[in-house]
């Protein structure tokens, strides 16, 4: 009976939200429902425990992700959990303009709360969000990222290039941003596993101070630096972005800001503007929203980024301005994102058994999750990632773009990806 009442609340809702496209559900009892177009070959689901329905209607934010997770609902083939996430994207998007209409005060005051308390990270909590987040087992992030290990979007100049070849088009773009000079001293906040400081290093006549907060990714800086022969002139440290101290001519925080919190971006602002000397350039890259302020999803904010929170503009530029930066350059880099995620997915699913053999199906799916979701939001829902770059005096950076442009193609010249990248072919047999 209770099975009963608990699949008649989920036929209700996924007969509300499901108008595009078209689902059946197998519930635990063998019996079937159809949802959405009544043409075509439908997105096929099993529930295979009487408590997935109850579960899936009475906790939507967690819910389905928790089911798949624990093998309580397959998606059957020759679909997947990313096709699925698919579904529920586009039907989301119908349903979106209704949604804000209907959205009252009470409900926005709600989501206020919630981002701020998703945002709230001092510095104990901080460092153990990190090393939820990165302290995962080394072969586990070598299985799904680029050889350099670079946890941030991709730059795709072509749709067709490889992650390697995007990601390091993606360092020469925000290399060249920086208008670095000889003899500059720059700080890489939030500095994950050195790929970037390491690249500046290689290329600039410069000395570099990575920091980060998960132990892992530090020690494993430390040792890339020593095989390359750079640990003169790039230094990492275990540390706090708040802990820093000196004088910097360029500051970079890559990937970053997700993980600061609305409520300490003033305190972010004003100590990187003292850290800054007066002539610097600090460059900010990290993902956003393209609409107004939001709050993290209850299920990411459980499993994979805890404190982490995806900010509209609003929330960087105004406390940035107040902190006494100028805002000298906003690109909205939309998409690329998706297919970085969506080639993540890919290899993710490729090393699936090496994966489950390292942790456990359950992990090996909760990530599978994560990932599609990820990319839809960026491919189509209103997930862009934010490059700004913050001046003291306008007088810093050139007074047109074309410097980055130029800059970043003598860097891509310099180190250009391996022939093999570069051909699907031999990137297939290479796997």
């Amino acid at each position: 009976m209770e099975n009963t009442q608990a699949m008649w609340l989920l036929d209700k809702l996924l007969g509300k939200v499901i108008t595009r496209g078209a689902m059946l559900v197998t519930d635990h009892d063998g019996k079937t429902y159809r949802y959405g177009e009544p043409a075509g070959d439908p997105l096929r689901i099993r529930l295979t425990h009487p408590k997935a329905a109850g579960h899936i209607a009475r906790h939507p934010q967690v819910g389905a992700g928790e089911a798949f997770m624990w093998g309580w609902l397959v998606v059957e083939p020759p679909h997947d959990i990313r096709d699925l996430v698919l579904l529920f994207s586009l039907n989301a998007n119908a349903h979106d303009n209704r949604s804000m209409q209907a959205q009252g005060p009470v409900r926005k005051l709600r989501e206020r709360l919630l981002a701020a308390a998703d945002g709230f990270n001092p510095r104990g909590k901080a460092r153990r969000n990190a090393e939820h987040t990165y302290n995962l087992t080394r072969r586990l992030y070598e299985l799904f990222l680029d050889e350099d290990r670079q946890y941030t979007m991709a730059y795709y100049r072509d749709e067709n290039a490889s992650l390697e070849q995007a990601q390091r088009d993606k360092k020469a773009h925000l290399a060249a941003k920086l208008y670095i000079q000889p003899g500059m001293r720059i700080l890489d906040i939030g500095c994950g596993w050195g790929g970037f400081a390491l690249f500046l290093a290689r290329h600039y006549d410069v000395q570099v101070t990575g920091v980060a907060l998960a132990p892992d990714q530090i020690a494993f800086c430390k040792e890339r630096a020593a095989a390359e022969g750079l640990a003169d002139r790039v230094k990492f440290h275990l540390m706090d972005y708040r802990e820093v101290e000196g004088s910097f001519d360029r500051i970079s925080s890559v990937g970053m800001l997700e993980h600061v919190g609305t409520v300490h971006y003033p305190q972010f602002y004003r100590h990187t503007h003292r850290l800054l000397a007066r002539d610097g350039v600090m460059l900010d890259h990290c993902c956003g929203r393209a609409d107004q302020p939001g709050h993290t999803d209850a299920w990411t904010r459980k499993y994979i980024f805890p404190g982490g929170y995806i900010p509209a503009l609003s929330e960087l530029v105004a406390p940035a301005e107040k902190a006494g930066w100028q805002v000298m350059d906003v690109e909205a880099m939309r998409f690329h994102y998706s297919y970085t995620l969506a080639e993540w997915y890919r290899r993710t699913v490729l090393h699936r058994d090496e994966i489950v053999a390292l942790y456990d199906e359950q992990f090996y799916r909760m990530w599978l999750f994560y990932l599609a979701g990820a990319e839809q939001s960026f491919r189509h829902g209103d997930m862009v990632n934010w490059q700004i770059l913050y001046v003291k005096d306008r007088a810093a950076i050139p007074m047109t773009r074309e410097w980055i442009e130029q800059e970043s193609a003598r860097l891509r010249a310099a180190e250009p990806v391996p022939a093999w990248h570069l051909d699907p072919a031999l990137r297939e047999a290479a796997e």
